[in-house]
């Protein structure tokens, strides 16, 4: 009766007894122990490859880049003052002089500002910020017109071409000839001697069109120096010749008489004149057609009669050259060889 009531009570707890020991034996071998396992290498979780970023308009070289973040500046060679101007640096040549109100030149080395001796700096100050959309106008301007000028310098040797009065002309160096003395000389050579139907594979010339071509008595050899010299000293014939001749036809027309010519070789100037009716040219004029060379002429023969540049001056300007506006945007906008 006891045994039943003990086996009940253990299906009711769902308990095994305990294993009944081992009766002690021979001594057992102890069994080797098992080399552990390497862990099991844990799953790694899919990753999704993500292509690369596709990359839409040109790349800026690094120098390109370097200047698009750095600060933008204007520095004149002789700057003595500087100042920014709508985030911008700008250091000008200051100079004192005898004109009676303060005066502003942007040219190609950048700002020039002058000045009365008496006027303040602080009022110099005050001029140059609200003239700070001017200058920074004028002075991008001028940068730009460098930049086309350096990208247009002529690169001197044989073959090389060159604009004289708006008209491109190939520079061909021929020993054979002396040119009685005066060292080149331009000639037209017709484009027929080309193949028929083809352009010219040095210059692109089609046939029927005809070419300039200045013949320069040099060496083969000839030095770049030597041609520019050559070439230089040819136009600079040229650029008397056509300026002699445009000062005596426009002069009668404005009632002036002029008395001297002088080549001026200025940077930036093309022209000026004086009281006693000399005039000062500049010969790189030759490169341009000579519609803006009469626009020059005709602007420094009416300082003759008005010394300055008030509407009496322009209304002289436009009774003989009536485009005069349009042409001077030429004269600022069209880039000129870098000597």
């Amino acid at each position: 009766m006891m045994q039943r009531l003990l086996q009940f009570t253990l299906d009711l707890f769902d308990t095994a007894p305990a294993p009944p020991p081992k009766a002690a034996g021979p001594k057992a071998r102890k069994p080797k122990p098992k080399r552990p396992e390497p862990p099991a290498a844990r799953p790694q979780p899919a990753v999704e490859k993500i292509a690369e970023a596709e990359f839409i308009g040109p790349q800026l070289p690094a120098q390109t880049l370097q200047q698009a973040l750095a600060p933008a500046t204007f520095r004149h060679p002789r700057a003595t003052r500087e100042t920014v101007l709508d985030g911008i640096l700008v250091a000008y040549e200051f100079r004192r002089s005898k004109r009676k109100t303060i005066g502003f030149s942007a040219g190609a080395d950048g700002l020039t500002v002058s000045a009365p001796k008496w006027v303040p700096l602080y009022e110099i100050d005050k001029a140059v910020l609200e003239k700070s959309a001017w200058i920074l106008a004028k002075l991008q301007e001028t940068r730009e017109r460098h930049e086309r000028m350096e990208s247009a310098r002529i690169d001197w040797k044989d073959g090389t071409t060159l604009p004289f009065l708006g008209e491109q002309v190939i520079v061909v160096i021929d020993p054979r000839h002396a040119f009685g003395g005066v060292g080149a000389e331009l000639k037209t050579r017709a484009a027929e001697v080309l193949l028929q139907g083809q352009a010219d594979a040095d210059t692109g010339t089609l046939p029927g069109v005809a070419q300039l071509t200045l013949h320069v008595g040099l060496p083969q050899n000839a030095s770049p120096e030597q041609i520019r010299d050559a070439v230089q000293a040819w136009l600079m014939r040229q650029a008397k010749r056509v300026f002699i001749e445009r000062l005596n036809h426009f002069a009668p027309q404005l009632g002036v008489t002029w008395q001297k010519l002088s080549l001026s070789s200025a940077g930036t100037r093309w022209g000026s004149a004086s009281a006693d009716g000399s005039i000062r040219l500049n010969w790189r004029l030759i490169h341009f057609k000579q519609s803006v060379i009469d626009y020059v002429v005709v602007h420094e023969l009416s300082h003759l009669r008005v010394m300055d540049h008030s509407p009496r001056f322009w209304d002289t300007v436009r009774t003989v050259v009536p485009d005069y506006a349009e042409l001077r945007g030429q004269l600022k906008d069209e880039a000129i060889p870098r000597w």
